[in-house]
């Protein structure tokens, strides 16, 4: 098994910087969660200059719709969701200071060199395995946008969170460098 780094939450850009495309990483700490129902409020909210529910600066945003949350548990199912909406809404949110996105998906050139550009990191949770990843969430808590639902913005502790970084702050892109050590010459 390859090395694992163990990273404390908030993520500023010290440790950003030490992440390479291909690392395995433990979050622990505090993520919030957002769907893509929930970052368009986010921007929404930004673009008028009101005030946000929590400062975005060294922060993680989980993209995950948790699914219902069942008696005695903290939170339902939580597998990352698809990125699709990423090209829209990431760009605004890293210009004020996130510094990571938790999803699962590949990005467009234009999204790593956002990522580059800001110094920030996308990293790769495990689709179809919502359950187990939901055993890493310790407190869930909704913070933002309870209109939403299950896509409302949540504030979750998280402890050992298993995550790759697929884009890393240098611009490098975890599946095409996986990719083309498999390709025939």
């Amino acid at each position: 098994m390859t090395n694992v780094i163990r990273i404390e939450v908030p993520l500023n850009r010290d440790k950003v910087s030490f992440l390479k495309a291909g690392d395995n990483v433990l979050l622990n700490g505090t993520v919030y969660t957002g769907s893509a129902a929930a970052q368009h409020k986010i921007v929404e909210t930004l673009a008028r200059g009101d005030r946000f529910e929590f400062d975005l600066c060294d922060q993680i945003i989980y993209f995950v719709g948790p699914s219902p949350t069942k008696p005695g548990h903290v939170i339902g199912s939580a597998g990352p969701k698809a990125n699709g909406w990423i090209e829209e809404y990431t760009p605004k949110l890293l210009a004020q200071g996130l510094t990571g996105i938790i999803g699962k998906g590949s990005c467009s050139q234009s999204i790593v060199d956002t990522f580059k550009e800001h110094r920030c990191v996308f990293f790769g949770a495990m689709g179809g395995e919502g359950a187990l990843i939901a055993k890493q969430i310790v407190a869930s808590e909704v913070i933002a946008y309870p209109e939403l639902g299950h896509d409302a913005i949540h504030r979750i502790q998280i402890i050992d969170f298993p995550v790759v970084v697929i884009l890393d702050s240098q611009g490098n892109n975890f599946y095409e460098s996986a990719k083309s050590k498999y390709r025939r010459i």
